[in-house]
């Protein structure tokens, strides 16, 4: 039996990702056939205070490779968050997709109950078990960066909906 545990998170992951990586080809070329500056989509963002395309990119990865990380038990692999394009936010998914396909059910069980600490030694330290981390913090965390990154491009002219931002399933 496959933890539910693993099943609620890295299928979830990787499906969004890759269909996340499809719309960023996208706005690549769409960028190209426009003759837009690559940089004014991944710049762009909804409103002054938020982060723009590319961080909110970059946030989603994160999450996926911290949750998955932590769930399986396994160190969190971390990045330079270095990315200026397209191609290097194709590059990130990539190595994302890699990790999470590194990881395996049986790591994942059991770890209902785990503790998992949020900005150890802070004073915003907080506690939660693995269930109350992935579906009261994690996945919400994800989905919030993965929908942000759709928004922004669709606001800004890529003719993408649903079926794009589900990806296959």
């Amino acid at each position: 039996m496959t933890s539910a545990m693993y099943t609620h998170s890295v299928p979830v992951f990787k499906q969004m990702l890759t269909a996340l990586k499809t719309i960023l080809a996208q706005a690549s070329e769409h960028a190209a056939a426009k003759s837009i500056e690559p940089d004014a989509l991944l710049q762009a963002r909804l409103a002054p205070d938020m982060f723009a395309l590319l961080k909110q990119v970059q946030i989603a990865a994160d999450f996926a490779r911290g949750i998955s990380a932590r769930l399986a038990g396994v160190e969190v692999p971390t990045y330079a968050g270095q990315e200026k394009s397209f191609a290097d936010l194709d590059a990130l998914l990539t190595q994302t997709l890699a990790f999470l396909d590194s990881v395996n059910a049986s790591q994942f069980e059991g770890k209902e109950g785990a503790e998992i600490v949020l900005r150890p030694g802070t004073p915003k330290e907080k506690n939660l078990n693995g269930q109350a981390y992935l579906a009261n913090y994690g996945l919400p965390q994800f989905f919030f960066h993965v929908t942000t990154a759709y928004d922004i491009l669709r606001h800004n002219g890529l003719a993408i909906g649903k079926r794009d931002f589900m990806g296959a399933y």
